[in-house]
């Protein structure tokens, strides 16, 4: 995978989070299905901040452990929707110039500085930038889905959406 490929991807991606972070209840931005869960407002903006955010520290080469578990709460649905137009251009800016000799790197994660673990780039991007993307979204959708919303198309046809049809 190269760095063109993976900006494709990702752009796809774009999409389909872009469409559910804009039907966002703002007025149930505190709702949590669970009293151990997120609230919508603080998935959404995980979900809406994932990509650039963990690119980021792909790029960076490590992270602190105490960064990764960081969920701001956010004042509203517009600073999700601004959050997450930033994360996009942090994303095409990274992939689109000219030095991404970085996603050959390994990438590790600390704890009070001390390696726990590394893995190649590309390992952590596939796992901490796009797939942990998709859990969260996949769960950004449940919310939505308790919430009465209808749910847009992402990988294909919902019980409300069908591009096919």
């Amino acid at each position: 995978m190269n760095a063109n490929t993976l900006l494709s991807e990702m752009e796809q991606e774009f999409i389909s989070t872009k469409n559910l972070l804009e039907i966002l209840p703002e007025e149930e931005l505190n709702f949590k299905p669970h009293e151990k869960s997120m609230s919508l407002g603080q998935l959404a903006f995980h979900v809406a901040t994932i990509a650039g955010r963990n690119l980021n520290f792909a790029k960076n080469g490590q992270v602190e452990t105490i960064v990764i578990v960081e969920h701001p709460v956010p004042n509203s649905k517009s600073e999700i929707l601004e959050s997450f137009e930033k994360s996009t251009e942090i994303v095409q800016s990274l992939l689109t110039e000219e030095g991404t000799n970085w996603l050959q790197n390994n990438w590790k994660l600390t704890r009070g500085g001390e390696v726990i673990a590394e893995m190649p780039t590309y390992a952590f991007i596939r796992t901490f930038v796009l797939n942990h993307w998709y859990h969260h979204r996949g769960q950004l959708s449940t919310y939505l889905r308790i919430l009465g919303k209808e749910l847009p198309s992402i990988y294909g046809p919902t019980a409300d959406v069908n591009p096919f049809a």
